[in-house]
Order: structure tokens, then C-alpha cells, then sequence
């Protein structure tokens, strides 16, 4: 089956920002999703999830069996299959050897479309400066930020990457921040409205906010500097080889605003890559749901768990998707929360201008900041908001590189074979989208389950987010992985980029993945190089 091409989501919102649902509404959604409220009865916690972000049209019992179909899990190792070139479906594009290779609109993108493309491209490398300024387009900035643009982290749409010495910034990576909380007593009525039943309970910093901002404008001193320090460790591998590891750890040095609070827990984030995030976005939360296995009830070892996160935009329990621990769930949301966090950009999500700035910072609370009348008090508006965000939907995944070559056909086999696949799941169909909609029913091969799983001691955090405890994280997508050095120019991955190389990142997997860790390290080293040159294609 070649599903068919696609075109574009419009980029105007097709429901009013925050919109509050009417009392028959809330009780509709009530009636609708009984498991997602604290004190439901009903199991699973996530029966009755929606893809309420997009304009589905329902597959038809003979596309479920096509999709099913084309879906199975493979016999024949022995031959590249039908479209696995393509794992951006028709949003596909050809795999560049420059660092633009993530940088290219989807394929399957209208005129107009396209130029939506290049505005919302625009909008995602445009420097922001301070407010008041005479490009008032473009003021707002801080007081506290991460980043003076979007493209700063995610530099040529790619990788973000740790400091590599005191001359570095961390301008792509930052520390997450929050403290305990205890769980809101199911009296609290007012508490207990967006409480999802499994969310861990936490609260920001009451200093410091939800993450911490290591730039400042002039009169304002940045929250902290990273101090960022590596311990290695040998791990001996089969055939006398030998794989070097390095142990980060994480300070917050130099706190401006005095001490952290004494149980504030922290977590380093290098951003992510950005590519094929609207094929994402589309696939069936009910296809993720289905590889949710909890209690591990087939007795594989893995047992990973949805993410549900509370939308601002739709106002309700929703499957997260984005994030390293798939903390919101649309690119819209990401897109936001980004603009106000790492920016400091209000919006109409997030619209409060003095970005994650807390009551106790009083002159940044009581700084100017950028927002404009005409465009609803903020320094982004929805209609800039959506282009970004559509930007950030259509960039294209390349195409895969050497499929039909004979190691990386044994690479593959021996991934499938390891049992990567239990969490690195290899394909999806999207949904059917009404309109010219880009990401609509496509066969794509992103190599992920979106779910979460718990990834051992090693890579602990020990921070939790929403329903991930401190040692669960969202299964990466592999897709473009090999392209990275082309791209970022450096190899670095996991979420906090400690990883120096492929085999390193496969060998700080533990927890649920410690099996196929294990299988790693003691297979044939002719084996093992194949596994890491199949990686290296997708």
C-alpha cells in the first residue's frame, strides 16, 4: 500500500485560544473521559483519550485492514521493504549531505503552503531583543531567557549539545526545575480540576519557576550558570573491544536569586531534533494506547505507560507527545510553552509577559515587556504562533540512506532481533485528515512508541513529570539519527547529549532495556557494528 499524498493544516486556529467550556460541555467531558479524573473508578487511566487537535475523518474497515497489513511485523530480512526509503511517507525529501539536511519543507506541501513554510520559518530564527524597541515586532525578549530565538537551541532544526568546556555556553541545554508536592486532597474541588489520575505531584520553585534561564537583560541577573562536570567509566565489550562512557553531573552555579529551594529537583534538557513532528502529531493516540502494557502483562520486560498531560488549548486530559518526557501534547503547545519558557515570548497560551518569572523576582515581573494592544496584549500573536507552529509540523524527515546494503540488512536484523522494536516501534499509518492536511494517512517509520519507559538508574533524573517518574523517559524517534553529524556537527545524544556516539547512547540504556543493553555488549562484534551502521542509515 502507498498511502496517498497529503497537502497542508491551515494555519489560521481552528478553535479560539483558552476557550473555557460551557457547564454542559464540562459535563460531557466528564461523561466522556471518567478514567482521566482523580477518584474515577474505571481502568485504564487513559480510556477515553481523543485526538481532539485534529479534524479526523474515520478509516474504514477496509483501510484498518490495509493498515494493518502494511503494519505487521516483518519475515524477510533479506531485501529492503516495500517504502522503507521513505520514512516520512510522501512528506519524504532527499537526504542532503549539508547541514540543511533537516531544514527542508515536506514534500507534499501546496504553494501556499510553502509559503507558510518560509513566514513560519522566518518567525522561528528572528532575534528578539528587549522591550521598548522600534521593532516592535520583534521586542519582548526576557528578562529571563535561554535563547534570543528558536533557532539558537535548535540550530539548523537539529540537535542541541552540552557545553564542551568553559569556554562553551549552554545555550542549546538548560536545567529543568521543580520541588515536591503533595497531592491535591480530593476535598480541594478547585485542586483537584486538571488533577490526572497517576500525575505525580510537583510544584515549580518558588524562586525560580519551572526552569531555569541562564541570560538576562541588562538590570537583571540571570538565574544561574551550569556547571556541568563528566566522570568516565570503561565498559568492557565482547571481542576484547572497549566502550568509554561519560557520567555527567549537574550543577546550578552561581544562583542569582539566592539559594534553590532545598528540595528542588533538577533536569537537564538538550533540545531535540525537529523533524517529522506533524506525522507525530497524526498518528492515532488509540494506535500508541494500544502498546501501553503497564504491568507488563505479556512478560516481555517492558512495560511502558502513556503520557496524559493537561491541554491549555483544548482543556482536557490529553496524550503527551512532545518532550523529552512527552510533557505536551501537540506541536502548537510545544511551540508555546518554548516561546514562553527559553524566550521569554507571551503568548495566547502562555500569556503572561514577564515569560517563567515567579512573584519573587519583582523587577523582572514589573520589567516592560512587548506586548502589543492590536495583537491581544502579547509579543507573539495566534496567527505568528501557528505559522511557527506549522513550520515546525512540515519539516521533512530525508529519505534513508543504503537500505539495500548488505550490513545495514544485518544491522537491521539484529535490531528487530535484540528486541529494540519493543519500544523503538518501526511504523505507524497517520490518521485520515479532512483538507489539504500534509500529515494525513501516511505510512511513516519514526521508530518510536511515544510511550513512557523506565530507562534504569543510569540515566535517572529522579525528577518526575506529569505521570514519568524520575527514571521514566519517552522512547526517542531514530528517524534522521545518522544525519546529526551532518547536521549539528557532533554525535551527541540522550536527553542531556552525554552520549558521544550511537553505541553509547545503546549502552547507558538500563531499566526495561537493560536486556537488549545486555544483548548488545555480548554479541559478535561484526554484529554489533552492523546494529550501529543500520542506525546510522535510518
Amino acid at each position: 500500500m502507498r498511502p496517498p499524498s497529503g497537502a497542508g493544516v491551515p494555519t489560521a486556529p481552528s478553535r479560539p485560544w483558552r476557550a473555557r467550556p460551557t457547564p454542559l460541555l464540562v459535563a460531557a467531558l466528564v461523561a466522556a473521559i471518567p478514567p482521566l479524573v482523580a477518584g474515577a473508578e474505571t481502568a485504564p487511566p487513559w480510556a477515553g483519550l481523543e485526538d481532539v487537535h485534529l479534524d479526523i475523518i474515520p478509516r474504514t474497515a477496509e483501510e484498518r485492514a490495509r493498515v494493518g497489513a502494511v503494519t505487521a511485523p516483518p519475515k524477510d530480512f533479506a531485501a529492503p521493504w516495500p517504502y522503507e526509503e521513505n520514512p516520512g511517507g510522501a512528506q519524504t525529501v532527499r537526504a542532503r549531505g549539508t547541514a540543511d539536511a533537516f531544514s527542508q519543507p515536506a514534500a507534499n506541501l501546496t504553494f501556499r503552503q510553502e509559503l507558510d513554510f518560509k513566514v513560519g520559518n522566518g518567525m522561528f530564527r528572528r532575534v528578539w531583543v528587549s522591550a521598548p524597541a522600534s521593532t516592535i515586532a520583534s521586542d519582548g525578549l526576557g528578562p529571563l531567557y535561554n535563547a534570543r530565538s528558536c533557532q539558537r537551541c535548535h540550530l539548523k532544526d537539529g540537535r542541541g549539545h552540552p557545553p564542551e568546556g568553559p569556554e562553551d555556553d549552554a545555550v542549546s541545554m538548560f536545567l529543568r526545575i521543580s520541588i515536591p508536592a503533595p497531592i491535591p486532597d480530593e476535598g480541594d474541588l478547585a485542586a483537584m480540576e486538571h488533577y490526572i489520575a497517576g500525575t505525580h505531584a510537583t510544584a515549580p520553585d518558588p524562586v525560580y519557576g519551572t526552569q531555569l534561564q541562564d541570560f538576562s537583560l541588562p538590570g537583571h541577573a540571570a538565574e544561574y550558570r551550569l556547571d556541568l562536570r563528566h566522570e568516565e567509566i570503561e565498559v568492557p565489550l565482547s571481542g576484547g573491544e572497549m566502550a568509554v562512557l561519560r557520567r555527567p553531573a549537574y550543577a546550578a552555579a552561581d544562583p542569582g536569586y539566592g539559594p534553590l529551594h532545598p528540595d528542588a529537583m533538577l533536569s537537564p534538557r538538550v533540545a531535540p531534533q525537529m523533524i517529522g513532528m506533524g506525522l507525530l502529531e497524526a498518528i492515532p493516540a488509540a494506535d500508541i494506547l494500544a502498546w501501553a502494557d503497564p504491568e507488563d502483562g505479556d512478560g516481555d520486560g517492558i512495560s511502558g505507560i502513556p503520557q496524559i498531560v493537561w491541554s491549555d488549548v483544548h482543556d482536557r486530559p490529553m496524550l503527551g507527545r512532545f518532550g523529552h518526557k512527552a510533557g505536551n501534547p501537540t506541536v502548537l503547545e510545544q511551540t508555546a510553552s518554548a516561546f514562553a519558557g527559553d524566550i521569554g515570548i507571551s503568548n495566547p497560551v502562555y500569556p503572561a509577559g514577564s515569560g517563567d518569572c515567579t512573584d519573587r523576582q519583582i523587577a523582572c515581573i514589573a520589567a516592560l515587556d512587548g506586548g502589543d494592544a492590536e495583537q491581544g496584549g502579547v509579543e507573539i500573536d495566534a496567527v505568528g504562533l501557528d505559522l511557527v507552529a506549522f513550520y515546525s509540523r512540515t519539516l521533512a524527515v530525508p529519505a534513508r540512506r543504503d537500505v539495500a546494503d548488505r550490513q545495514v540488512l544485518r544491522g537491521r536484523e539484529v535490531f528487530f532481533a535484540t528486541g529494540c522494536t519493543s519500544c523503538h516501534r518501526p511504523t505507524y499509518v497517520t490518521h485520515r485528515l479532512a483538507g489539504d492536511d500534509p500529515a494525513s494517512f501516511q505510512l511513516i517509520w519514526p521508530y518510536t512508541d511515544l510511550l513512557l519507559h523506565d530507562m534504569g538508574e543510569g540515566l535517572a533524573d529522579n525528577r518526575p513529570e506529569g505521570r514519568a517518574d524520575g527514571r521514566e523517559w519517552r522512547t526517542a524517534p531514530l528517524w534522521g539519527v545518522g544525519l546529526t553529524e551532518t547536521v549539528s556537527g557532533h554525535s551527541y545524544f540522550l536527553h542531556d547529549g552525554r552520549a558521544r556516539s550511537l553505541l553509547e547512547a545503546v549502552l547507558w540504556h538500563g531499566g526495561e532495556a537493560q536486556a537488549a543493553r545486555d544483548a548488545v555488549v555480548e554479541m559478535a562484534p561484526e554484529d554489533r557494528a552492523a546494529l550501529i551502521r543500520y542506525l546510522e542509515s535510518l
